[in-house]
This record gives C-alpha cells, structure tokens and sequence, in this order.
C-alpha cells in the first residue's frame, strides 16, 4: 500500500539532470495527465503519475545550492538546464551539504565560476547523518547524480540506500547494480536498485544500440563504427579529465557490443565523450558513423547526427525507474530489478536487446500491484 504523500524521494547531486527532473515533476500536472502528455514512457506506472513524486531531501557541495531551496537550487550556476517548467513553488527542502570524496575534479578549477563547482565550507554530513534524514524524512528512493568519476561519491551513497533500506537508482557509470558484491547487498538487505548509468529517452547510445541491433537482424555485417559527442555543461566539462572517464566509455562501448551479430576489435569502435564545447550549454550533439558490408559484400556507411537537449532527455526516464523501484519496495522485492535495469540503463547487471528489456520491463511493471495513490499536496 503506498504511502499518502505518493513517492518520497532523495537526491544526491542537483545538477543539470535534477533540475529536468525536478522541472519535470511540476510540469507533468494532474490535468495534463488526464488529457494526454508528450514525453512520457508511461503516464502512471503501479497508478503513481509523475506529479505523485515528491523530493523531501537532497545532498549536493556546491556554495551556490547549499542552504538553498531544492526549488531555487537547481537553477543556480553552474547548472544550464533549459527551463521549460519556471513555476517551481518553494518546497521547504534545504538542500544540505553531503560528501565530496571525489566529486569534484581537480581540473575544474582552472575554469571560470560559472561554468565549475564551488566548494562549500559548510561541514559534510557523515553517512550516519545521512542515513538517518533518509530514515526520519521517510525516503523511498534515493537518486545518485554524482559526476562521471565520482566512484567514491556513487559507493557512499550506495552504502547509505543500503543502511538506511531505500531503494537506488543509480543514474551514472560507476557499477553497482553491475557488481555482483554490490548485488548481492542489495539483494540480502531485500533493497531494489536499478542501474548502472542512464540511457536517454532517446540519446546517443539508444539510437546507436538500435541501428546496431537493426543491422544485425538485416544481415549487414558491422566493420567498424564510432560515437562521438560534443556538449557544454558540466557534465562534459568534467570529463575533460580522461582518468575520470574509464567506467563511462566502458559503459557506452558495452552498450553497444551487446548488440553487435558479433564482438568489434577495439581498434574498430570507438565510443566516448569527444569534447567541451561552452557555448553548446546543455545541447549534447552526437554524431554517429557505422560502416559494414551489405549482400554480395558490397559496402554500406551510415552516418546519424542527432542534436538533444541532454538534462531534459533523461528525466522522463528517470521517472519510470523511480516509479518501479518504488513498486518494488511495496511489493517486497529486493535485489537488481532485471528488466528495468536493462531497459533503463546502459550497464545493467543483464545485457538484452531494447525490444527484448521493453517486454521484461512491460510485464514487470503489470504483473506487481498497483498502488493507491492520494497525490501529494
């Protein structure tokens, strides 16, 4: 039976993707959820709608968001999210001060204020600090944003979901849905996760998986390809640091391979962030080659430039994944999700073609009770 207030949620990280998220929550209303929405998988999943999703904690070290409003927060620099839901009413949540760890790149002070992290002074709460807000303020589901990299940050956080025994939803490319001791956690602790590290609703790497797996049921025969990607918020600017990178590219290429008739020699695939470009903001541009061999060994190129907005592009997924995780919990079932973590995320624990993680997903979202729902005020 659900909770009253609907779907209690913690963030961890207010950047670019909660503020979509955030944004998102307020925009899909109860009217234009009656009356048909665009940009929505699902408009209810287990009868919660968008709207049904309520932020009651948020972490974050930046000076400019923390002992700020979560609604005033995530349109402070350095995030540049297109605003397309400006009415955000105050939400009595102060976003509070979490660990830094390695959340912040060394690199990103050489750049200028608002286009970087600022640090602020103010103390880091300890896991038990944090552990018990989730616990006190009635968390369902805690949702890790930390930057690419951040493989301490994402743990910590991890760890907190598993003490605390919420769900997580890991939306970034640090493996922990895909660590098998990490699995194992959650699955004793009978906690749901999805992850590892979000696809698009329709990005970069569901677009390249598609046409992958559509040349592989047409018989053409995959030579070579690449991903390249261009784009100007922090997220990009962040992985200017290539140490920070190795989880991110494997996830991406893996994403990838997963779908190909057969594996590509590294030499012949290349998929990764390209470079940061400023002025691009939140505009994430992708450009995709695949060269192969058609009937008769006669040769085909195919080349895909796809522009998104790139915040925006992941809420909508997001919130589906918050909402299956939280059927889950009212279900008892803990553990990595399977379906939804292979058709949500690029590095789940379970590679499946999209067609194949849609169907697991669609009958796991019918076959669990739907929740009555009494949307929050």
């Amino acid at each position: 039976m659900a909770k009253k207030d609907g779907i209690r949620i913690a963030i961890a990280g207010l950047g670019n993707c909660a503020s979509a998220l955030i944004q998102g929550l307020h925009y899909y209303t109860p009217e234009r959820c009656e009356t048909g929405v665009v940009g929505l998988m699902h408009t209810e999943i287990g009868g919660f709608r968008p709207c049904d999703i309520k932020v009651v904690a948020a972490f974050d070290v930046d000076a400019r968001k923390v002992g700020q409003d979560v609604a005033t927060a995530i349109f402070a620099k350095p995030n540049c999210c297109v605003v397309f839901e400006p009415n955000i009413p105050e939400s009595g949540v102060t976003v509070q001060m979490g660990q830094v760890l390695d959340g912040i790149s060394p690199h990103m002070e050489n750049y200028e204020d608002d286009r970087t992290f600022i640090r602020a002074t103010a103390p880091e709460l300890s896991k038990d600090e944090i552990v018990a807000i989730l616990r006190e303020r009635r968390v369902d589901v805690l949702l890790n944003y930390m930057p690419v990299g951040s493989e301490q940050a994402a743990r910590f956080y991890a760890d907190c979901a598993l003490e605390a025994r919420v769900g997580f939803v890991n939306n970034m490319p640090v493996f922990i849905a895909s660590d098998p001791a990490y699995a194992k956690k959650f699955t004793e602790r009978n906690v749901p996760i999805i992850g590892d590290d979000i696809k698009s609703q329709v990005g970069a790497t569901i677009t390249h998986r598609v046409l992958t797996d559509l040349f592989a049921k047409r018989g053409i025969k995959l030579l070579r390809t690449y991903q390249l990607n261009t784009g100007g918020n922090t997220d990009f600017l962040n992985m200017k640091n290539q140490e920070r990178l190795v989880s991110k590219k494997k996830s991406k290429t893996e994403a990838v391979q997963s779908v190909t008739k057969a594996r590509l020699e590294a030499e012949n695939i290349h998929i990764g962030p390209s470079d940061y470009v400023p002025w691009q903001n939140d505009n994430k541009v992708c450009f995709i080659r695949m060269e192969g061999h058609m009937f008769g060994d006669v040769p085909l190129d195919l080349e895909l430039r796809l522009s998104v907005q790139d915040s925006p592009n992941s809420a909508g997924v997001v919130i589906d994944m918050v909402r299956c995780c939280k059927i889950a919990l009212d279900a008892g079932i803990g553990g990595v999700l399977t379906g939804p973590a292979a058709y949500f995320c690029k590095h789940p624990p379970q590679q499946f073609t999209d067609d194949v993680a849609y169907e697991m997903t669609e009958a796991f979202i019918k076959t669990k009770p739907a929740a009555k729902v009494v949307a929050a005020e």
